[in-house]
């Protein structure tokens, strides 16, 4: 009785893809509408010095943070689907074969990753605003340890996969 109720139960995981799937959507609207936003002004006003050049750039770098973002909710969606909600073999879903997310693990690990990315782009972002200051050195060493730790980490739960 207690085994069907929590077979059952992995139908409660819906709530957590509806939920990654309305966000990775809303992201991908934000970003379009951002990013239709911003060809629209580049067409009207031009950058015409190094650093409205450089702010064109964090701007796109901010965009492409959003849609990096707005992948891990798809991924972190389809994978929670696809492992929880209707189980498919990994060669019937082309999503999770190209990621090979094969368990619940390799769907962390890939998370990891993903947002070791993001840190990266979150630092690039910064270091194209900072000018000069000890602020961003501080800000690189924080992303450096998080990115350190991330690496650590998955590399640990790869060695010890199950």
């Amino acid at each position: 009785m207690i085994e069907e109720l929590f077979s059952k139960s992995r139908f409660l995981v819906f709530i957590s893809v509806l939920v990654a799937s309305l966000s990775a959507v809303a992201l991908y609207l934000i970003s379009l509408n951002i990013a239709a936003h911003m060809l629209i002004g580049l067409w009207t006003d031009m950058p015409q010095s190094d650093s409205a050049g450089k702010e064109f750039a964090v701007s796109l770098l901010k965009v492409m943070d959003l849609l990096f973002i707005a992948i891990t909710f798809q991924i972190i969606a389809v994978s929670l689907y696809r492992l929880f909600i209707t189980p498919v073999k990994i060669d019937e879903s082309k999503f999770l074969n190209v990621l090979d997310i094969r368990s619940f693990h390799d769907l962390k690990v890939t998370l990891m990753q993903v947002s070791a990315v993001i840190l990266t782009i979150l630092f690039l972002e910064r270091a194209v605003e900072f000018v000069e200051g000890i602020e961003i050195l501080y800000f690189g060493l924080a992303i450096a340890v998080m990115i350190a730790a991330t690496t650590y980490a998955w590399t640990k739960m790869d060695s010890h996969k199950p």
